[in-house]
Formats: structure tokens, sequence, C-alpha cells
């Protein structure tokens, strides 16, 4: 099997190292796309790829074993990881923004970048934003504008029309309008035009050629790209090693500041379009998939390897995770015997486990010992009230409504975490999932996402939803929704709760 390189990046034994006793740290989030926890060699020892710089962060930190997305699909778990709140709370209540999609997050909600900012910290973002821009239409235009759309959530993800947008000008809300100093960006996924760069808000290159859908054999897999409007020079192979550079770049420039900085690092990878480089063609036993998996895992030794170089290892807090699960057929399972969701059933966008459980590792060497594992369960909304924590800056009542902060877990204190009541999930199609222990309910029938079936409709006397025992029933193969009834009702209480009063933190 290809051995992917492991970069050599140290701990705290550079000679740079400042002092950090009496400073906040920096923080570095690092999102994959679409990464699953079987992916994950530390996760899942039978692999059919390769990461071994995933594996060393491991080792050094602390690896959390049920960890979960606030939803099954892309959008939603950004606006929850920046803004500690459920997505579902917005226009949003299913499926994910496209390229050209209105703004999600609203003007004056707080978000980590901005608590951050206002805490004295350098802000950044380097890569897939996915959360809406306000591009400017054409003057006098009003084709721009969502013709019927059906209800709240349509009317957000509908498409705008890109001839009637004036793309010399700089889109009105971007990044730079949610606390980050630095942005250098991907409007949506890169399946989905436009295709280019944003830097602070300005294009890197004008939108002047387009592509045409790339549509192989096997579907929206592989090489996969939709058709639309793309930046002069834009190349999908070189979209995540740029991003890396540009990471690379920023975490240089600031190690001779004497403010911390915060990087937030959303890569578009290994989300379709599966290009690998040629350096990783045929490096694992997954296909073009695995190979990408493993083109990722190096890029992230990249940047790991910047930290160590420029002093910035012991003090810095690393985060890394996906925003939901694979993109991973049940044929592909039959073809490669790599299970990218592990043991956990369903996929992306699936209700199931497979949809949102995700890996999660943390590193901080100044706090967090090394080669910990946590089995609490957490969700991706916690950065929030995490900084929170780390700064002793207390939040607003009206901000990360939905944050829990995980730092007592990281730092091996887990008597001293309070987390909520429950945890909620939603699916692709809309479908709410509250994870209160051991028990799990799914307020519906089918997958509600990609797998098979994905909505059933329940005949007379049958369940009308799905409740699981995760302790005896990991799989997800029991339904037993009708045999205890009063779980179902106290799950879907606390829900009727979390969504009457706005918010999951007291």
């Amino acid at each position: 099997m290809f051995s992917a390189p492991v970069l050599a990046y140290g701990l705290g034994k550079n000679d740079k190292q400042p002092k950090h006793e009496n400073r906040l740290p920096n923080i570095v989030y690092i999102l994959t796309d679409d990464l699953g926890y079987g992916d994950v060699t530390a996760y899942n020892p039978q692999a059919k790829t390769s990461t071994p710089n995933l594996d060393r962060l491991a080792s050094q930190g602390i690896r959390f074993t049920d960890a979960h997305s606030t939803s099954a699909v892309c959008t939603p778990s950004r606006y929850g990881i920046l803004t500690g709140r459920y997505s579902w709370r917005t226009p949003l209540k299913s499926g994910v923004l496209n390229g050209y999609s209105r703004p999600l997050i609203d003007h004056d909600r707080t978000t980590v970048a901005s608590f951050l900012k206002s805490n004295g910290y350098t802000t950044a973002i380097v890569g897939k934003w996915h959360l809406g821009l306000d591009w400017v239409r054409n003057q006098g235009s009003k084709a721009s504008e969502p013709k019927k759309p059906v209800d709240e959530n349509s009317a957000i993800i509908e498409t705008v029309d890109p001839a009637n947008l004036d793309f010399s000008v700089p889109p009105t809300d971007g990044p730079l309008e949610h606390g980050f100093n630095y942005s250098f960006i991907l409007p949506a996924s890169l399946d989905m035009p436009p295709y280019c760069f944003l830097e602070n808000d300005k294009l890197s290159s004008p939108l002047t050629e387009k592509t045409p859908c790339s549509n192989p054999a096997n579907g929206t897999t592989g090489a996969f790209w939709r058709a639309g409007l793309m930046a002069k020079g834009f190349e999908f192979e070189q979209v995540t090693p740029t991003f890396s550079e540009k990471a690379i770049s920023f975490i240089k420039k600031q190690s001779s500041s004497k403010k911390p900085f915060f990087l937030y690092l959303p890569f578009p990878s290994p989300h379709t379009p599966w290009l690998p480089s040629k350096t990783f063609r045929g490096s694992s036993q997954a296909g073009e998939y695995g190979d990408f998996v493993n083109m990722v895992d190096a890029e992230v030794g990249k940047v790991l390897q910047a930290l160590s170089e420029t002093g910035n290892d012991e003090n810095t807090l690393v985060i890394f995770t996906s925003d939901n699960g694979p993109f991973w057929h049940t044929e592909f399972i039959d073809r490669f015997d790599h299970r990218a969701a592990y043991i956990y059933r369903g996929m992306k966008a699936d209700a199931y486990e497979g949809g949102h459980r995700i890996p999660f590792i943390v590193r901080w060497p100044a706090k967090i010992k090394a080669a910990g594992i946590c089995d609490e369960t957490i969700n991706l909304t916690g950065l929030l009230a995490t900084c929170s924590d780390i700064t002793g800056k207390k939040l607003a009542v009206n901000e990360g409504e939905d944050s829990f902060s995980i730092l007592p877990l990281m730092l091996g204190k887990n008597r001293e975490y309070v987390g909520p009541e429950a945890l909620i999930q939603h699916s692709s199609r809309g479908y709410f999932v509250v994870r209160k222990g051991d028990w799990k309910l799914i307020l519906g029938l089918g997958s509600g996402g990609f797998s098979k079936p994905e909505l059933v409709q329940p005949k007379p006397g049958e369940a009308v939803g799905q409740l699981y025992n995760l302790k005896d029933d990991i799989a997800e193969t029991k339904n037993v929704w009708l045999q205890f009834p009063e779980k179902v009702k106290e799950l879907s209480d606390i829900l009727k709760k979390y969504q009457d009063t706005g918010r999951s933190r007291n």
C-alpha cells in the first residue's frame, strides 16, 4: 500500500517558541468536506486510506469518538460552527445554499470570528464559505430575484441568475462582514458555480469563462462539477493546495505578531470533484476518493508543519473535523471494501449515524495531554462557547444559543462538563434527530437523505418515526418506536422545548 508522507512537525522543541503561560492560544479550525469517520485510520484501522498526519495529530492530542455535525450536509453545519446556533432556526430548513444564494448569517449575529476579533484576535478564513454572498445586482434588474419562492426555505436557496449580477464590484455581504480580518474563499462547493476565488471579498480573477458540466459515467461522483461561470485561469485540481498555501502564508505572517490568531480553514475536499494530484493517484485501495483522502491528509500535514516551523505548536489549539459524513454509497463499500462511515449506517445527508457522526481531533500541547480519547457526545455548535471559556469573556443571552463549551472535555475534566439535555441533528430533507444518552429519535421513516429508501410513508398502525438504542443497536437496525412510547414522547418534548424557546443553552 502507498505510504503517504508524514510531515515532521514538532511539539514545543523549537527555540523560537514563545512563552505561553499568560497568552491566549492561537486557534486553527480545520474543517474537511465530506470526510467520513472511517476514512481516518486512527478511527478505522481497516481503512483502505492512509492518514499518517491525522493519526499523528490524534496521538498528540485527544480524539472524540461520539462527535456529530449539526446537519448531514454542508451549509447548515458551517452555520452551526460559526454561530453556535442550529441552522434550522434560520430560513434554511433543508438542503444547502449554492454559489449565488443569499447570505444565511444575519448582519447582527455574533460569530466565532467576530467574538474573537473583539477579544484581541486576528481572524482569517481560508477555504470554502458556502454560507451565501450578497452579490450585487445590475442596476434596474428585477429578474435576479427569486420568481416564485414556495416558502422561506426555497427563497434563500433559489439561484440568482448570474446574468443579472454585477461581478465588477465586491459582494456586499461576505466573511469580512462577519468578523474576519482576512478572507480567501471559494463561494460554495467545488462542484457548484461560480468557480472562482474571492480575496477580501474581491474576485481574484474576472468571471470571463464558462465550464461545461463534468458528468462521468458514475454520475455525481468522481471528477464531477456542474456547468457554470468560471474565473480566468481557475484550475479545479489546484484549489485545495492553493488553500493550504494561503493558510500557511497567514500563519507565517502572524508569527511575528503579539496578537493571537484564529484561522478557520474549511477545505473543500474530499467533496466532489474527486481530483487527487498526480502524486497521490493510485495511493489508496479505495479508488480516486481514497486517493483524494490521502492527499487531504498531506495538505493538513503541511499546515501543521507551518505551525511547527513558526514556533506556534505549543500554544495553538488545533481542531480537526468534518462537516458531515462521507458521500459513499453501498456499491463503493462492496467494490473497495472500504467503509468510509466505519460501522455506522448510511452516508452523507442521512439521519442515520453515517450522515453526521464525524472524526473530531483536538491538540493543544500547552494544555491537553497526548493520546486522549473522549466518548462524550458532542456536536459542532460548541466552538463559540469554547472560545468564550478560553478567553474568559461571557456570551450574551442572544449569542451562541445552542453552544456548549467542550473545554473541560479537552482538558480531561469531564466532571466539569455541562452539556445540553440532548443534541439535535438534521438530515438533508429536514428530518430531525434527537440524541440523548444511548437513545436516538428520528422524526420520519427512511434515511431522510441519500440512502434508499429516502422517505417512507407509514401504513396504518405502523411507527411514524424511528427510535434506536445505540448501546444495543449501533447499526440502527431495530426500530423500537412502538415499544417505547414514553421515550418517544420524552425526546419529542425536548425538541419542542428547544424550538419554542429558541435555544438549548440556558
